[in-house]
């Protein structure tokens, strides 16, 4: 008599599907108590988001209206809120064209940028009003999140400067709030130049540390391993001489980058914090004929693929044979 034993994958993704269902239900009760219960009750003594979105990766833009109750204050600014932590923002305040009291602010968010020092965590958008010496603050209130558009653009779903991850989002009563998370582990390309002597690569790493690293250019059963040179914190290049990528057959070759480090870590090369939908298009990068001391002409192609990865294609010049 045999016994059958699960695999983890099997047992896993069985309980898995509970526990997603169990999600989606918790889900659906905490909008229906949102916009159900909670949105109406407080729209008259709460200002009303009529706009908010992050379409940097890093500065989120606010528009809006404050309750009758509230006035036309003096000055107004937004305060992020965690815990004991508060970190104010200068807003606009202002009157509608009927009448209304407006609100507008870009704050801009990442010590490293210049913004307030946001940490990973949700962190709470508070409305701080002045007027003479009293002052009250007011719950924004998102009555509709972000909404994605389309077109060959696209929200910044991270800081292109420091990999910082951004988001909206409301509680269950429907106020505003920022979810802050830290960089993903990436090694992000900023720089490629190709001449007939060779490809240099320059880089950042970015949410994580490597330990003297390495890069590798890989192509089918080739590997070439470079020596790295820092140029500043987090940020190195790399260069590979064009004669070692020359193709062996007649079939081009396909030469991806990898950055190792003596830890066994490796990460590809590639660009990813950006905003647009098709890389490979919208960062083209012109191709060159050239002939590598002592070998056959062959023309490079460095180009990004649709994940976001640089590639370089070497293809033997055809009248080469």
């Amino acid at each position: 008599m045999t016994s059958r034993t699960k695999s983890p994958a099997t047992a896993g993704g069985r309980a898995g599907g509970p526990r997603r269902r169990l999600r989606a239900r918790a889900a659906a009760l905490r909008n229906r108590l949102m916009v159900g219960l909670f949105m109406p009750r407080r729209r008259k003594r709460t200002a009303q988001l009529h706009y908010a979105a992050i379409l940097d990766g890093q500065t989120v833009n606010l528009h809006a209206q404050l309750p009758p109750s509230a006035g036309l204050p003096e000055r107004a600014e937004i305060v992020l809120r965690r815990g004991r932590r508060r970190h104010p923002s200068e807003a606009r305040v202002y009157e509608g064209p009927n009448g209304e009291a407006l609100v507008d602010a870009a704050v801009l968010l990442g010590a490293d940028v210049g913004g307030l020092p946001v940490t990973s965590g949700r962190w709470r958008i508070r409305l701080r009003l002045y007027s003479g010496r009293r002052s009250r603050t007011l719950s924004l209130l998102l009555l509709q999140p972000p909404v994605p558009y389309e077109g060959p653009t696209k929200p910044m779903e991270a800081s292109p400067v420091t990999g910082e991850r951004h988001r909206l989002g409301r509680s269950v009563r429907g106020s505003a709030r920022v979810v802050s998370t830290g960089a993903r582990a990436a090694v992000e390309v900023s720089k490629v130049h190709l001449t007939h002597a060779g490809v240099t690569v320059d880089f950042r790493v970015l949410g994580t540390g490597v330990d003297e690293p390495w890069a590798e250019f890989v192509a089918s059963g080739r590997r070439i391993e470079q020596a790295v040179t820092p140029i500043g914190p987090g940020a190195f290049s790399v260069h590979v001489p064009l004669g070692q990528m020359t193709p062996r057959g007649g079939r081009p070759e396909h030469w991806d980058v990898v950055l190792r480090d003596r830890t066994g870590r490796s990460m590809r090369l590639g660009r990813r914090l950006h905003d647009v939908r098709n890389p490979l298009r919208v960062f083209a990068m012109r191709s060159m004929a050239i002939t590598p001391s002592g070998h056959q002409p062959m023309i490079v192609q460095p180009r990004y693929t649709p994940a976001g990865n640089l590639r370089v294609t070497c293809t033997r010049m055809p009248e080469a044979g």
